[in-house]
């Protein structure tokens, strides 16, 4: 949930040495003189907020989680009420869980034990159940950050609490920036509910409206469910119109795909 920053709206810390927003200075060695020079200035003026920002952005962008929490933990205390810190300390917490789930995903593709098989399910909970914890906290602070209900709504079903994910997408599907998404991932969590007759209603509000119509991703995605649910419960009659549509929805995707990486080449 930290890529992009789905999670709400930060204002990021300045970029050290110059360089761009998001980019490694060239070089370990540079990236190394730059935590050092921070560290000791932090030391000689430990009232710089951005001083500390800055070293556990680094850390961040270095895939060092832990210490950009310890960073900021230190901020934190001498400045417990700036919103800027606690924006910057769950998104070092939520690297660091999502770090840990794709190490052990990555262990758990090599080896296929019951032992890596129950890390992987504790480790993918806890990314979930971080995420649910920093959504809350994030709309606590400013309920306008709408967007948030949705990044909740996930990782919710996530970790199999459909209901609740139910409950937040409810203000979404009368957005038309959210309701494709939103219906989408309602018909996904009434099929896991067994209410399959709701969510075949809410997949072709996501995918076949002709009022908002859908990204392609999210049209596909809700044509193949609608397409796998129709089949499922013999519904011949739509099931065909299902598939005629899915197929023709694939073939524009693919050459959307195309066009974008022809694009990108020239």
């Amino acid at each position: 949930m930290t890529s992009g920053n789905p999670l709400g709206k930060p204002t990021s810390p300045q970029p050290p040495s110059g360089q761009p927003a998001g980019q490694k200075p060239a070089g370990q060695k540079v990236w190394r003189q730059r935590r050092q020079e921070l560290e000791h200035r932090i030391r000689s003026c430990p009232t710089d907020v951005e001083l500390y920002r800055e070293l556990a952005e680094i850390y961040r962008k270095d895939q060092r989680p832990q210490e950009s929490a310890r960073v900021l933990n230190e901020a934190i205390r001498m400045f417990p009420d700036n919103e800027s810190l606690l924006w910057d300390l769950e998104e070092a917490k939520l690297a660091r869980s999502l770090q840990q789930y794709r190490e052990v995903a990555d262990l758990a593709s090599k080896l296929q034990t019951n032992e890596v098989e129950r890390e992987l399910k504790r480790s993918k909970n806890d990314w979930a159940y971080r995420r649910i914890e920093v959504c809350k906290a994030r709309l606590d602070r400013d309920p306008s950050l709408t967007q948030l209900h949705f990044v909740l709504a996930e990782a919710l079903y996530d970790c199999g609490q459909c209901d609740d994910a139910l409950e937040q997408l409810e203000p979404l599907v009368g957005l038309d920036e959210y309701s494709p998404q939103a219906f989408l991932l309602k018909g996904k969590c009434l099929l896991e509910l067994g209410r399959e007759g709701e969510a075949m209603s809410a997949l072709r509000a996501s995918a076949l409206r002709r009022s908002v119509p859908a990204p392609l991703p999210i049209r596909v995605a809700g044509l193949r469910l609608l397409c796998e649910t129709a089949e499922r419960l013999h519904v011949d009659l739509t099931l065909k119109h299902y598939r005629n549509q899915l197929a023709t929805s694939e073939q524009e995707l693919v050459q959307s795909v195309a066009d974008n990486k022809g694009a990108s080449k020239s």
